[in-house]
């Protein structure tokens, strides 16, 4: 080898060397991530509850700006989309490098501005090319070899339409023909103004496009694309899917040779429909919907909702549902359908070999968790597993994940100390998962006998999804957290305002602004009045973090005693001692703004 250097021209020689070098990072990174031996775990598993065999460690904790999804390439490199681009001067990306084989990143570094709020979403390793979104544009960057921040040109995929709203992500799946997979979600609980008893828009069932929900002409479904074409624009691809309301997680299992999504169901049943719906029901229904998708499929948002204690699509009220079946019969049923409002954010088909075999014939689910449950602990804040058979549930969903939120009886989503995001595995098979409230990220392993893992390793998980309050179905009487509990200032609170702001004020993290010091609630009485009454849409900012979700108008419903005796209730509440708000005053913001 000596001879054959000398043989060479010296700057031939030395970009040999150099091309040696690089070949030797790469290995040398991926013999660390892919070796034999697994890192240790951390003493407490990272404050997660796995199955017998398991074991977890904390790979990073606090990144700024916080995490939505993530990726790991195949030298253990780990990339995290950004939640708030604010607290991350702009960067919307993070890179992560474990240099010494301990489990934990060592290397850190942010790049690549872009506008994103904090619906942002994919982060998908595909083909060499890291794609990720904002609400609005999917972008990739070609990786090299080695390099951990890439430096390649920023293409541009698909490009959405301004102006971005609530449920607006832009999850990513591909199906490994050349197709690239987009959701569109629609930014509405059921295609109506959002006023108590209101009618939906369009009519159910309709028998040519243009007579229903007109959301569903560009939103609530999913497009196929090109994934090599540059600047598509939404009609440049072809509608894959529709009916369904805001998807998150989705993503393509080569087994089954399908496309998986999950679909967040409505909100608000008790809220616009109070004679009809007890807080019970609006607590737990409707479900959280995982299809296999189909081309053509229809998941009957908003014209119906899937009762998973029934197992039967019901028409929804706005469309003059009354808890019956109508044409949902003929609606494609999802796989599994969790319990309502557990918010899954991502799905992940396992393909490695560390994991007992049973975890390659189902798909992992995020259950972000809730927000509007009360008066019942929020619930969700899992990792699930659905073992799944030729692309069909094959038993009732698991608990593989619990311990994040790091208490049991959630009361609100703030009290939670982490929320599950993202999911992704690594080259060795470990499963990463992220989290949006802190910005940590997990890694999970196995190291037990996979020939003698079953149900005696799965027991205790078991014994969670039946008694952990954050799971179980709540008691309608004994665990309502209003039982008890004096009707007094705050009851226009508790059934208008809570669901969005939560009870303490503090908001749900990402889509309502909190009431908690805030400018809004302690500034000037007539905005503040107005926006109860007429409310207001666009993008606003609040504590210097901004936020989209439209507020409903409450002027309809609530009249101008009430109007102050909430305004007057926040204001005095959470943080904040601002005068009271007279029904007069509401009177006069009342017939000022009617003009």
């Amino acid at each position: 080898m000596t001879a054959y250097f000398k043989s060479l021209h010296p700057w031939k020689a030395t970009r040999l060397l150099m091309a040696l070098g690089v070949l030797f990072t790469v290995f040398f990174f991926v013999q660390c991530q892919t070796g034999s031996k697994l890192p240790p775990g951390d003493p407490d598993n990272g404050g997660l509850y796995l199955p017998d065999g398991f074991d977890a460690l904390v790979v990073v904790d606090s990144l700024n700006g916080y995490a939505r999804h993530l990726a790991v390439n195949d030298n253990g490199d780990i990339y995290v989309k950004v939640r708030l681009h604010a607290r991350t001067d702009g960067y919307g990306n993070i890179a992560m490098r474990d240099l010494d084989n301990d489990g934990k990143a060592d290397s850190i570094v942010y790049f690549s501005k872009y506008e994103s709020g904090q619906y942002g979403t994919a982060m998908r390793i595909h083909n060499g090319y890291l794609y990720f979104s904002s609400n609005l544009i999917v972008y990739r960057y070609k990786l090299k070899p080695g390099q951990l921040v890439p430096d390649s040109k920023l293409d541009t995929i698909v490009i959405d339409n301004p102006p971005s709203h609530a449920h607006q992500t832009k999850p990513v799946a591909f199906d490994g023909k050349g197709n690239m997979y987009v959701g569109w979600g629609a930014g509405s609980d059921d295609c109506s103004d959002g006023q108590p008893g209101s009618k939906g828009q369009g009519v159910a069932d309709p028998a040519t496009p243009g007579e229903g929900c007109p959301q569903l002409l560009d939103h609530g479904g999913i497009w196929k694309f090109n994934e090599n074409t540059l600047n598509q624009r939404q009609e440049d691809g072809t509608r894959y899917a529709t009916g369904l309301r805001s998807i998150v997680g989705m993503e393509w299992d080569s087994n089954s040779n399908s496309l998986y999504a999950v679909s967040h169901g409505r909100d608000n049943f008790k809220m616009l429909w109070p004679g009809m719906y007890s807080p019970w029901e609006s607590a737990v229904l409707p479900a959280e919907e995982l299809f296999r998708v189909h081309e053509g499929l229809d998941g009957g948002w908003p014209y119906y909702y899937y009762d998973q204690i029934q197992g039967k699509k019901l028409l929804n009220p706005e469309y003059g549902g009354n808890k019956n079946e109508a044409n949902g019969g003929k609606l494609t049923k999802p796989i599994v359908g969790f319990p309502g409002h557990f918010a899954p954010n991502d799905l992940l088909f396992y393909k490695g070999n560390q994991f007992p075999a049973r975890y390659k014939e189902g798909v992992f689910v995020a259950l972000h968790g809730s927000t509007n449950r009360a008066p019942y602990p929020q619930a969700g804040y899992i990792i699930a597993f659905v073992p799944m058979k030729d692309g069909a549930a094959s038993g009732p969903w698991e608990v593989f994940a619990d311990g994040f939120a790091g208490l049991d009886t959630i009361v609100s989503n703030s009290d939670a100390h982490y929320r599950p995001m993202g999911l992704a595995e690594g080259p060795d098979g470990s499963i990463y998962v992220s989290d949006t409230e802190q910005g940590r990220v997990w890694r999970i392993m196995y190291k037990g006998d996979k020939d003698g893992f079953g149900e005696a390793q799965l027991a205790k998980m078991a014994e969670r999804k039946a008694t952990a309050a954050n799971i179980k179905d709540p008691d309608p009487v004994a665990d309502n957290l209003d039982r008890g509990r004096p009707v007094d200032a705050a009851a226009v609170y508790m059934m208008y305002c809570r669901a969005c702001h939560q009870r303490d004020g503090k908001g749900d993290g990402g889509r309502f602004p909190p009431l908690e010091k805030s400018e809004w609630v302690n500034g000037d009485k007539t905005r503040l009045i107005n926006v109860v009454l007429n409310g207001l849409s666009g993008p606003i900012t609040v504590r210097g973090l901004p936020y989209e979700e439209p507020m409903p108008a409450h002027g309809s419903f609530l009249n101008d005693a009430q109007v102050a005796e909430v305004l007057t209730y926040v204001r005095s509440n959470f943080g904040n001692t601002s005068s009271p708000v007279t029904a007069d005053e509401v009177a006069a913001v009342r017939k000022e703004t009617a003009k």
